[in-house]
């Protein structure tokens, strides 16, 4: 039998929001982000710390952990006699019930087409993911930069990368925190990209895991302090371009 998504983060089914976060983190701690590990813990993380897709996924294997009935007890002369079916069930199927089944059967072959036909192809779905990553790697610089002297082009740079919603998160946190602190401080922060991976890809998206070191400066540090961060950028396609809908740090 396959290992579930708790198996492969090694916690129970009934674990915490908390328990599930804590073994994502340390199980990818010594990662790269291009191990296959990294992918699958990434992947089983998505599904059980989503409240709604956890349900679903519980759903799922409830089937597998129910036990098997047990068989019927045997008599004392032998086991138990299997009971004869029905005589209705001996007669000939019903015309009625023929034409059913042959229209089941034409539903369900239609819907196998359409789902085949409609399903974007592997090639598809690989350049899409390649085409989001790079869009990532450039976005990811400018949105985890900012100059105190020149706030108004920092925001404008990162702002071009951004979809219309995520603009709204950016500004809240830009017009919040950086604009009423960074002048007093001096402060500026320039992004540069280590290396990124692709987590999860579909053809319209894709959510990319970033590397960054962020040299920062302020008024009494003019020697750059790195700090190093990672993030996952979700990449939706928006007429034709991929930008940033979403960012976890």
């Amino acid at each position: 039998m396959n290992p579930s998504w708790y198996d492969v983060l090694g916690v129970a089914p009934d674990a915490s929001t908390e328990e599930i976060r804590t073994a994502w983190r340390s199980g990818i701690a010594d990662l790269d982000p291009t191990d296959r590990r990294f992918t699958t813990m990434s992947q089983a993380a998505e599904v059980l710390l989503d409240p709604g897709r956890r349900a679903a996924y519980d759903a799922e294997l409830a089937p597998a952990r129910t036990p098997t009935p047990s068989p019927e007890p045997a008599t004392a002369t032998g086991p138990a006699p299997t009971p004869e079916p029905p005589a209705r069930a001996r007669g000939v199927v019903p015309a009625w019930l023929l034409v059913a089944l042959a229209a089941a059967v034409l539903v369900v072959a239609g819907f196998a087409t359409w789902v085949y036909l409609t399903q974007p192809s592997d090639d598809a779905v690989e350049d899409a993911a390649s085409a989001a990553q790079s869009a990532a790697e450039r976005a990811v610089v400018p949105i985890l930069s900012y100059d105190a002297k020149h706030l108004e082009e920092s925001r404008a740079a990162a702002e071009q990368y951004l979809t219309g919603d995520y603009r709204k998160e950016y500004d809240d946190v830009f017009d919040g925190i950086i604009e009423p602190n960074a002048p007093s401080t001096g402060t500026a922060v320039e992004a540069e990209l280590v290396r990124s991976s692709i987590v999860r890809a579909e053809e319209d998206r894709v959510q990319i895991f970033v590397l960054v070191n962020q040299l920062t400066t302020n008024n009494r540090r003019q020697e750059p302090q790195i700090y190093k961060n990672w993030a996952t950028l979700t990449m939706e396609q928006v007429d034709g371009d991929w930008l940033v809908a979403g960012m976890d740090t």
